[in-house]
């Protein structure tokens, strides 16, 4: 310990005395914020002067794009902003700035990402989240675990919950997420870790830079990369190592540094206070003091303050490493440039609310030089939310009472990362996306967004390191939800009512409804509603229903607009009877005269065609024939919710049907069909042929029937048809065709 703080003295010593003729990182990062027009569509990136400024450029791309689109090379040095008129509502657009500049006789670029657009449409459906949780917690906080699924699932996430022992071996924990996850690769995207899941090692480097902390480091990167190798057969380092840092082959720590793949599949996040005995609450009572906070942070319960505090204790760090420049760069789009300030890190956010924070200074592996310690935190009741810490040792964070993972368990601080090498890439938060994007977005990064001029691998960008402490899925805007959601069946429909939003300015509400037949929720409603109450007309299935109400808000941030929603609120309602038609009759004959008896089932509404041109909307009609022959009767049979169709042919003979022996010698050939029908007929070549599909509706006619008659029917859908042969005295008979 005591050659940590000597390393850390003269880090001190040498910053002060950089000071004076160096950049500062406020110098070396463009602090942007956009302001957005829907008519005509505009962009316009401002940002803060600076003296030493030579040259802006600006650059842009898609959002999801990997390749920047130079706008505008060599901008003059007192530019403070872009307009750019290129632009559709709707679309999401990420821009860089980049700043040529010198100070005294260092020459440095400075560097701005903002994430923008103009109306960007809603995210409802924010794909599947595996909820991993220590086996310890399922009965100590299983109501807070649940309302944590239902928070979640609130926001868009379909939750898959899986509980682990802490002493599982660390690939059999991977097994696990590999199995939830190989069920849905397209549609699975985030991880949750909660509680002391066992911990993978991995690497024979040192983030920090420091001889004494080269080895393996903790890695929940290895749970979220799902396609790479992973080996451990080839580093071996014990030289003056801890024993937790230690790799030798063999040992369960892995080989790589690198992220194996390039590329993470999930979005990565855990909340582990396992290990703090600084705290005197046990790790059950310091998590679910987390998990209460977090839900009062998603449910607005307590808002924070846009505004955020920096506090840096390294400032240009030899050879251009500018670590605070995470928090200058990120700030801007968050809370805009004017809303920070530089300022002590524990004083100022004591008692104040800020929504951001970043703080750095020579490390050990509980404490950060110049901000404080964990003891400092076992005190402390700090306002900020989302935080950044950087220092030696502490991004290491598998150990007692470790530095990183302090904020979590006091105050309002809900996520923590170890910021600077590499920086993080916080930007798109200002749109919409949550702290886990942001995880995966920096572990993923190679040459996109500048890491670091730390010399291993451009500032150990795509390393195995990258950590995020806290909920992957929080988000920077918060809508304030409704409350008091009741469903209510009624008859074969479902009433909704709800208490409206605190929200001051709302779109309208949305809802959303799964049941037992749909297990996503879909949302029902084709426009945001106004009022507070909506009817689910005509619930189709047996079961139960869920029903979810979300507020809708267009957002204004410093980086554009986008349409947010907060999580939703939800009841349920059970449907013990279904409306579903089933539409049939029988007939009884007197004569001409045929009586039929409806038999149909849940129908209040009827429609007959009796064949003839005779029609009638009675439940039990009677109809008389003024000819003999087939009569294909149909009746259609409905309710407010639904329909259904039968149709029967009725034989009339009350005279005898002496002279039907003229059809007596037609065949249909083959039955069943696919692509051809020959019909065979000697006795009525002048006949005309009707063919009619199961609803009643004419499909096919001709007239003048040859002898032998060739009917394609290849077009027609699967299924039973009726064949209706007349001749010109007005009779018929009909055949049954199937076609398959």
């Amino acid at each position: 310990m005591k050659k940590i703080y000597q390393t850390i003295f003269a880090l001190i010593i040498f910053v002060q005395l950089s000071k004076s003729q160096n950049p500062t990182p406020k110098d070396c990062s463009v602090e942007l914020w956009a302001s957005v027009e829907a008519s005509p569509p505009t962009i316009t990136l401002n940002w803060l002067p600076n003296v030493g400024t030579t040259n802006y450029a600006v650059d842009r791309k898609l959002k999801n794009a990997s390749v920047w689109t130079p706008l505008a090379a060599t901008l003059p040095s007192t530019t403070t902003q872009y307009v750019d008129n290129t632009v559709s509502v709707g679309v999401n657009y990420e821009y860089r700035v980049r700043r040529t500049a010198s100070t005294g006789a260092v020459n440095y670029t400075g560097y701005g990402y903002i994430n923008s657009g103009i109306e960007i449409p809603v995210t409802e459906n924010r794909g599947k989240l595996i909820l991993l949780v220590a086996d310890n917690f399922s009965l100590s906080l299983a109501p807070e675990i649940k309302r944590l699924e239902d928070d979640m699932e609130g926001d868009g996430w379909e939750v898959i919950t899986s509980y682990v022992s802490t002493t599982t071996a660390v690939p059999d924990v991977k097994d696990t997420i590999l199995n939830i996850y190989n069920l849905d690769p397209a549609n699975t995207k985030a991880l949750f870790l909660l509680g002391h899941i066992p911990v993978p090692y991995s690497g024979n480097f040192g983030p920090d830079g420091h001889t004494d902390h080269q080895g393996a480091w903790a890695t929940d990167v290895y749970y979220a990369e799902l396609n790479g190798t992973w080996t451990d057969i080839s580093v071996n380092v014990t030289s003056g190592l801890p024993a937790r840092t230690q790799n030798i082959p063999g040992d369960g720590k892995f080989d790589q540094w690198l992220i194996p793949s390039g590329t993470v599949e999930l979005q990565v996040g855990r909340v582990d206070l396992y290990g703090m005995p600084s705290f005197t609450a046990t790790e059950t009572e310091l998590t679910k003091n987390y998990l209460n906070k977090d839900h009062d942070y998603r449910k607005k319960i307590f808002s924070p303050e846009k505004r955020a505090v920096l506090e840096d204790n390294f400032g240009y760090f030899a050879p251009g490493e500018v670590f605070a420049s995470s928090g200058f760069k990120n700030f801007g789009p968050l809370v805009t440039p004017s809303n920070v300030v530089v300022a002590d890190y524990f004083t100022t956010m004591t008692g104040n609310s800020y929504q951001w924070s970043y703080g750095c200074g020579g490390g050990s592996y509980t404490s950060a030089g110049g901000i404080g310690n964990t003891a400092n935190f076992t005190n402390s009741d700090l306002q900020g939310v989302f935080t950044m810490l950087f220092g030696s040792y502490f991004g290491d964070w598998d150990i007692s009472n470790n530095f990183l993972k302090a904020p979590l368990c006091q105050g309002k601080t809900l996520t923590n990362a170890w910021a600077g090498r590499p920086n993080w890439m916080f930007h798109h938060m200002g749109l919409g996306e949550n702290i886990g994007y942001s995880t995966m977005l920096t572990q993923n990064n190679t040459t996109l967004y500048f890491g670091s001029p730390f010399a291993p691998n451009q500032g150990m960008v795509n390393s195995i390191h990258i950590s995020l402490m806290g909920d992957p899925t929080l988000r920077n805007d918060i809508v304030a939800p409704v409350s008091n959601v009741v469903a209510t069946k009624v008859g074969n429909d479902c009433h909704i009512s709800w208490s409206a939003s605190t929200e001051t300015t709302l779109v309208g509400y949305n809802i959303y409804m799964k049941n037992d037949t749909n297990t996503n929720y879909v949302k029902i409603n084709s426009t945001p509603i106004s009022g507070t109450t909506y009817t689910d007309y005509c619930l189709p299935y047996l079961g139960t229903y869920k029903y979810m109400v979300r507020a809708l808000k267009l957002e204004t941030t410093p980086s554009g607009s986008y349409y947010n929603m907060s999580e939703g609120i939800a009841d349920t309602a059970y449907n013990s009877s279904h409306f579903t038609v089933q539409a049939q009759f029988a007939n009884t004959q007197s004569g001409a005269t045929v009586s039929f008896n409806n038999l149909s089932n849940k129908a209040t509404n009827y429609v007959w065609d009796f064949g003839d041109g005779q029609n009638s909307t009675a439940a039990n009609p009677s109809v008389t024939y003024t000819a003999n022959g087939f009569y294909i009767v149909t009746l259609i049979a409905s309710n407010n919710c639904d329909a259904d169709t039968i149709i029967d042919i009725i034989t009339v003979s009350t005279v005898g049907l002496k002279e039907l022996h003229l059809f007596s010698d037609w065949n249909i050939f083959p039955n069943p069909a696919s692509t051809f029908v020959m019909l065979s007929n000697e006795a009525c070549q002048n006949c005309t042929l009707s063919i009619f599909n199961s609803e009643g509706k004419q499909v096919y006619f001709q007239n003048n029937l040859s002898e032998q008659q060739t009917i394609n029917v290849s077009g027609f859908k699967k299924g039973i048809y009726l064949i209706r042969l007349s001749d010109n005295k007005n009779r018929s008979v009909s055949r049954k065709l199937i076609v398959e």
